[in-house]
Formats: structure tokens, C-alpha cells, sequence
């Protein structure tokens, strides 16, 4: 496949456009295992993000019964016209999937899994976009630089552990379930990469999002200073305030954001309700 591959994006003069995070994957092997580890099944149908030269495409679209491919880049139609010719069951929209409005989509769709080789620059946003307004997803399997993954997928104390973490934490379970190498990808990115895996359930109910995201967003926002003083900040709270909330939800009052988890940043949502507005 690797060839063949190269070979369609030769003749079509293709142009590698580096601002888009252009990385394929053209191990036949790779693909395989993508799609088996992705969960997804014959009757499925799939969101992939960034379709590329259309390999992982292909390699979907013979598993599942439907693939729904986004891309930002007209000028790879002719190279997927090639490496998609004989599929009925794959369709390419060129469009950014940040633009999309997922909920008039999932109106057509119905349940879906995303499975994606995500382009490295949008990585956060795109998965952002998939946990906050993905009602009828069923998973989420994508490619992710490596360095990602490991924050993606982090536990609470680690350096790792920031904000995604613990935003994508009440929805889903993440997990690395494959490292890829960077000599898998044609043209060859500076940084390996690996697969992660998103299994949604509602581990806990988020009463009110936009409050429990200020409350992470806060907790991170100075990694070296306590809670405290961030929530002070954030919320414009008197240290008693501050103190108050705390201490109602058990935690030490010189704890920082990165040693709690999930469960103890929606409490502490719920007990600032006393001092807001």
C-alpha cells in the first residue's frame, strides 16, 4: 500500500502542506490495527477527521458500513478519487470539522465512532469538540502525537495531568492502546505518536459544564500556586471564601489543582454556587 500510496500522490503532483499537519499512514499493518482497536463494528457508521490520502479510509470503510471523512485540503479529491475508487459506503466532505454543527449532523447520522489520524495542530480542539457536543458518539479511537496521548490519558499528581485530563475525565475513559513509531508515517514527522482510545460513559453527572470548566480551567491555570489563590483569582473570592469552599469538600487547603481529580473539581462547582452570582 505504501507504493501505491506514494505513487498516486506522485502522479497527481500532490504538494505535502506542512501547515496542515500532513503526516499519512501508509502501513497496511497499521491500519489494521487501528480499526480493530477502535471498536468499531460492521453495522457502524464513522466520523474520520483529516482523512489525508485515504488510507485509513479504505481500511475503515471495509470494516464498517459507513465512513464519513472530513479534510480541509481540496487538493487531495483527485489522490482519494484513486484510493477510494470502488467504495460505496465512503463519502468526503471537504470541510473543517471545527465548523461543523455537530448537532444538526448527529440529526442524519445517528450514532457514530470517530476514528481519525488527528492533524497535530488541531488535536485539542477537535476531541474538545467531540466530548462537549458529541451526544450521539459511541467512541473515540484517534492518532495523536505521543506527547498528547500521555496528557490525554494522565493520572491526577503526575506532570502530565492538566486540564484536558481532567475536562474529558467525567465522559470517558482514555487509555494509550498502541505507540506508533515515526518512521510509520510518510513524510516522516520529527515525533512519534500513539493511538488512544475513549470509551464514553457518564462516570459522574456535571451539573453545570460551563462551572465546572472555569473551576479546571483555574485549578490549572498557575500550576505552582495553591487552589486557593487560583479560585481567589479566577472567581474574585476573599480567601475566607476560598478557604470555606474547601474545607467543605475535604481538601487541603494548600493542595494544587493537578493532585485532584474529576470528582473533587464538580464538588468544589457545586459549593461555589453560594458565592456567585
Amino acid at each position: 500500500m505504501e507504493k501505491d500510496i506514494k505513487s498516486i500522490l506522485t502522479e497527481n503532483g500532490f504538494s505535502f502542506k506542512k501547515q496542515l499537519g500532513q503526516n499519512f499512514i501508509t502501513d497496511k499493518n497499521l491500519l489494521s490495527s487501528i480499526v480493530a482497536l477502535s471498536g468499531a463494528e460492521s453495522g457502524d457508521t464513522v466520523l474520520e477527521i483529516g482523512c489525508g490520502a485515504g488510507t485509513l479510509t479504505r481500511a475503515l470503510a471495509e470494516k464498517v458500513k459507513r465512513v464519513i471523512a472530513f479534510d480541509v485540503d481540496k487538493t487531495l479529491q483527485p489522490v482519494l478519487c484513486q484510493s477510494l475508487s470502488g467504495l460505496e459506503n465512503a463519502e468526503v466532505i471537504f470541510k473543517d470539522f471545527l465548523k461543523v454543527d455537530l448537532t444538526e449532523l448527529e440529526k442524519s447520522v445517528g450514532e457514530y465512532r470517530v476514528v481519525a489520524n488527528l492533524p497535530y495542530y488541531v488535536t485539542t480542539p477537535l476531541i474538545m469538540k467531540i466530548i462537549e457536543e458529541g451526544e450521539k458518539c459511541k467512541g473515540l479511537c484517534v492518532m495523536v502525537q505521543q506527547e498528547v496521548a500521555e496528557r490525554l490519558c494522565a493520572e491526577k499528581g503526575t506532570s502530565e495531568y492538566g486540564a484536558i485530563t481532567a475536562m474529558i475525565a467525567p465522559k470517558a475513559e482514555c487509555r494509550i492502546v498502541k505507540r506508533v513509531p515515526r518512521t510509520l508515517f510518510y513524510p516522516r514527522p520529527n515525533v512519534d505518536s500513539a493511538v488512544v482510545r475513549f470509551d464514553f460513559c457518564e462516570r459522574i453527572k456535571i451539573k453545570d459544564r460551563s462551572k465546572y470548566k472555569k473551576v479546571v480551567q483555574s485549578a490549572f491555570s498557575s500550576r505552582r500556586k495553591t487552589l486557593e489563590n487560583n479560585l481567589i483569582k479566577t472567581f474574585s473570592l476573599t480567601r475566607e471564601q476560598a478557604q470555606s469552599v474547601l474545607s467543605d469538600c475535604g481538601i487541603d487547603l494548600k493542595a494544587r489543582g493537578e493532585t485532584l481529580d474529576f470528582t473533587q473539581f464538580e464538588e468544589i462547582a457545586q459549593k461555589l454556587k453560594k458565592y456567585l452570582p
